[in-house]
């Protein structure tokens, strides 16, 4: 689908933004939410973290629009570096781009991205969300980035490939469309 540098820099963008509220509405209500609520004695998920301040990051507790930000960030960087170029990488060295069915290259891509960038973003929530109040010991930053793969992965895997990246790629296609027609055209 993109294919200019800057093309996939957009659908990167794209795919960040879907994901990254995905994830932190995943993180927040399904994996956090009986604990957030029972922490604050709240009813609803929205009103344990108000009651609370906000989320805990970073050794504070920070608004959620914050939370989105920061993930935001850190994810796009992370996509655009080392997720994209190393998904591609993975994907042709086991299939061959120009013989291989677009869908079944698609899949391997998005399965690739899925491997690389779960433990990474997992690895960088481990520390974000690092219960510092308790001092700083590596034995738990790993044991905390392990439990957050183990619970982020059939998340991303199967979100990424039958929802976020068939929605990024529409999106995308559509865009596309319409950049073209909006695009001068000239006379001969």
């Amino acid at each position: 689908m993109p294919k200019t540098k800057f093309q996939r820099m957009i659908f990167a963008f794209i795919t960040v933004v879907i994901t990254v509220h995905a994830y932190v509405f995943y993180s927040l209500y399904v994996v956090n939410g009986a604990a957030l609520m029972s922490a604050a004695g709240e009813n609803s998920v929205l009103q344990a973290i108000n009651a609370l301040g906000g989320v805990y990051m970073c050794g504070r507790n920070v608004p959620i629009w914050a939370v989105v930000l920061t993930e935001f960030v850190l994810a796009y960087g992370l996509e655009v570096l080392v997720g994209s170029p190393g998904s591609l990488k993975l994907a042709f060295m086991n299939f061959d781009p120009t013989s291989t069915h677009p869908v079944l290259l698609e899949t391997a891509i998005i399965c690739a991205t899925v491997s690389i960038m779960c433990p990474a973003m997992s690895f960088i929530a481990a520390f974000l969300y690092y219960p510092y109040y308790e001092g700083f010991h590596l034995l738990t930053l790993l044991a905390n980035w392990l439990r957050l793969v183990c619970l982020n992965f059939p998340f991303a895997f199967f979100t990424q490939l039958f929802f976020i990246q068939p929605l990024v790629r529409k999106i995308f296609s559509i865009g596309m469309r319409l950049g073209a027609k909006k695009e001068p055209k000239l006379c001969r």
